[in-house]
């Protein structure tokens, strides 16, 4: 529908596509963070994706086609759903030992669709401006867009590999303590507050030389893109670390309306953002959206001002170093 003429892009989807039959592999990554043993899903994927990145320097080599590269992205996806289950059968459960419950699969259903549709609502918000950008300016500016958001977005999986390992003990604190769980939660959002910063800073005042050494002079204006969709990461690291309070705390519901709001704020900032200042202005809504979303509207809620609260504290650089260094 949005590229009817274009048999490239739905060749491409259609193979893309074809990775979410892998997506079942993913339970060994939760088995194993369960157990904090978050230590063989990084060996796993660092070990495929560097083999795999070898292979694409390759093709850039060869000048190979556009479809090429999506095989591969296609291959990557299979060794990593294969090498995942094998190293789950070695070191956790054995696959033999799995069985299928359709009573178990209806409950997890009932409970976690509203974060099914937030995910969606998310992955809108944070695609949307390329596609917007694609029909308002044209596809030139989506390909130095994007290399602003490759470089931006590359840190996200910091907050995510952290939270990942933390949630099993936040639990277990939770259960022990409510002084003791928000106080985890308030070290834990210190610490997303100084990892982001540090990078928003460094990518700000270095974006345009970053750009120019990784992609050439032609992407220069992605420099700009860069330094200031790369605060959104502030935002963003402290909506990954609160998503697990919102689970905790059963809040789903509320994460879904959320995720709605910030697709349709998005949508209607990069209407009016793209017109006036084009790829910068797509820049800004998401920076502006990932500010409300992640952050401000949790002032609005009463459920969730506590956590607004924490997090307006981690924002307070000085009140970090006193929290957690001025008293050790």
């Amino acid at each position: 529908y949005i590229r009817p003429d274009d048999s490239i892009a739905r060749t491409i989807v259609a193979i893309l596509g074809s990775t979410m039959l892998l997506k079942a592999s993913e339970i060994s990554v939760y088995w194993f963070e369960s157990k904090v043993l978050s230590k063989y899903i990084v060996w796993v994927q660092n070990g495929v994706f560097l083999v795999f990145a070898a292979v694409k320097v390759i093709l850039i080599l060869q000048q190979a086609s556009l479809i090429a590269f999506v095989w591969i992205m296609l291959a990557e996806a299979v060794v990593v759903a294969i090498i995942l289950l094998g190293v789950m059968n070695k070191y956790g459960l054995l696959l033999t030992k799995l069985r299928v419950s359709t009573k178990r699969a209806k409950l997890l259903l009932k409970d976690s669709w509203p974060l099914l549709l937030s995910s969606v609502s998310i992955t809108i918000y944070l695609q949307i401006d390329k596609i917007m950008l694609g029909h308002m300016i044209g596809d030139e500016a989506v390909g130095i867009y994007s290399v602003a958001l490759l470089i931006s977005e590359l840190w996200y999986f910091i907050p995510m590999v952290i939270v990942a390992s933390t949630f099993p003990s936040m639990i277990e604190s939770k259960k022990r303590s409510e002084k003791q769980y928000y106080a985890r939660l308030q070290k834990l959002f210190d610490l997303m507050v100084v990892i982001s910063v540090g990078l928003a800073l460094l990518a700000t005042f270095l974006s345009t030389s970053i750009v120019i050494l990784l992609f050439g002079e032609v992407y220069r204006d992605a420099g700009i893109i860069l330094s200031i969709h790369i605060w959104a990461a502030v935002f963003v690291f402290l909506g990954v670390a609160s998503s697990k309070w919102y689970l905790i705390e059963n809040l789903q519901r509320t994460m879904l309306i959320y995720g709605i709001f910030g697709a349709l704020l998005n949508i209607f900032l990069n209407f009016i953002l793209i017109t006036r200042f084009s790829f910068y202005g797509a820049a800004l809504g998401t920076l502006l959206t990932a500010f409300f979303v992640n952050f401000l509207i949790d002032l609005i809620n009463v459920k969730t001002r506590k956590i607004f609260l924490l997090k307006l504290r981690a924002l307070n650089i000085i009140g970090i170093y006193l929290r957690n260094y001025k008293t050790q």
